[in-house]
């Protein structure tokens, strides 16, 4: 199968595969717009459904990451009828012949010792010959392919390895570069607020702040009384759940 590089001179014609409706594409082609200044590739292939990459320097990821020299992969998905054809292995293939060409010293990726929703599969990426660089207190781990022996891995920021705020009651950082949070973020808020629920909404509207959010993940993350919950994106109905109301339902 062909694969399509999309590009700032592409992108406003070209289907994004990881967004459910034209607004979400919207919000996600202009974060992408910025990024590809920074290095930023975003492969899909050719035929329409969820089969794609992206990846960018670590230097410019948003995640709050040491991992100078090395390219992160922000997300690897392959799903429906597109798995099971060796499509996943392909662009894999291209981020390291990519990867390699400019000097970078490896690949890194998010995941956790078990699989979890929005992660990378870690069986998947051992089959890969990737490995465990570094691991935070709420499970999410940094894993890695190093090009060469030797290579020092990368490592989270204490803020990401040590997850924590100071609020109280329900904090949520999002950012644009999940498009699912444009659908969900305001959901959750509107349904907080018709419940009672206190919930504080913080935005992650630029690549200093996402390297120092106090997160591994940055799409999504949600905190209770400082304690972190989850970086899975939720529906009304998952979150009135944690937060003890009762009937609640999906609108």
């Amino acid at each position: 199968m062909g694969y399509i590089r999309i590009t700032e001179e592409n992108i406003d014609r070209e289907h994004i595969c990881c967004a459910m409706s034209n607004k979400q594409s919207e919000r996600k082609k202009e974060w992408l717009r910025e990024r590809f200044r920074e290095g930023l590739v975003f492969y899909r292939s050719e035929e329409r459904g969820k089969c794609f990459i992206e990846y960018i320097p670590a230097e410019n990821a948003w995640q709050p990451l040491e991992a100078d020299g090395y390219m992160h992969i922000d997300c690897l998905w392959v799903s429906g009828s597109l798995k099971g054809h060796g499509y996943s292995s392909e662009l894999l293939g291209e981020c390291v012949r990519d990867a390699k060409e400019q000097g970078r010293r490896g690949l890194c990726i998010l995941s956790s010792a078990k699989k979890k929703g929005f992660l990378a599969d870690p069986k998947y990426l051992a089959y890969k010959g990737f490995r465990v660089a570094d691991g935070s207190d709420v499970g999410i781990q940094l894993w890695y392919l190093p090009f060469r022996d030797g290579e020092e891995p990368p490592r989270f920021k204490d803020c990401a390895k040590h997850p924590r705020t100071a609020e109280s009651g329900f904090v949520l950082y999002y950012s644009d570069q999940c498009p699912f949070t444009y659908y969900w973020v305001p959901r959750l808020a509107a349904a907080a607020a018709e419940h009672g629920v206190a919930l504080k909404v913080v935005p992650i509207d630029s690549r200093e702040a996402a390297q120092n959010a106090p997160s591994p993940v940055t799409n999504f993350a949600l905190f209770r009384d400082g304690a972190f919950i989850t970086h899975e994106i939720l529906s009304e109905k998952k979150f009135l759940a944690l937060a003890g109301v009762a009937d609640s339902a999906e609108s």
